[in-house]
């Protein structure tokens, strides 16, 4: 039963659920960005080009022979991909630049100064009460 106890430990951790949340996001996020680079991105850049689909352009490297298939080398495909990632990373450095921004504000704020000891505030109210009299 200790491993057990140790693995719901290590799983329950705050960083560790935090993390896989950020995993499943990302997914989330990659997918809807493939789905701009592939549906809204690339067919105009593809149609500026001259008609072009770059996930079509691929070199035969062996043709198909029987069963066999062809030998392909499909780098638009690859193009894609790496536009995919080109965006993720650029959302991605946009995210952290907005965040370390927020940070930088948080710091530079002043902070409040410190309550006076107990002492301090006990002498003042008697200043102020003799001040009274």
């Amino acid at each position: 039963m200790g491993v057990m106890k140790e693995f719901k430990e290590f799983a329950m951790r705050g960083n560790v659920v935090d993390m896989a949340v950020g995993i499943v996001i990302g997914a989330a996020f990659g997918k809807i960005v493939s789905s701009f680079v592939k549906d809204v991105l690339m067919p105009p850049i593809g149609a500026i080009l001259g008609g072009v689909d770059f996930s079509s352009l691929s070199w035969t490297i062996k043709e198909a022979v029987g069963k066999t298939p062809a030998v392909t080398l499909r780098y638009g495909v690859f193009i894609q991909t790496v536009i995919d990632f080109v965006i993720v990373a650029f959302a991605i450095f946009l995210m952290i630049k907005a965040m370390n921004s927020l940070k930088r504000k948080e710091e530079e704020a002043p902070a409040a100064p410190p309550a006076p000891p107990k002492e301090e505030v006990l002498l003042t109210e008697i200043r102020d009460l003799l001040k009274e009299k």
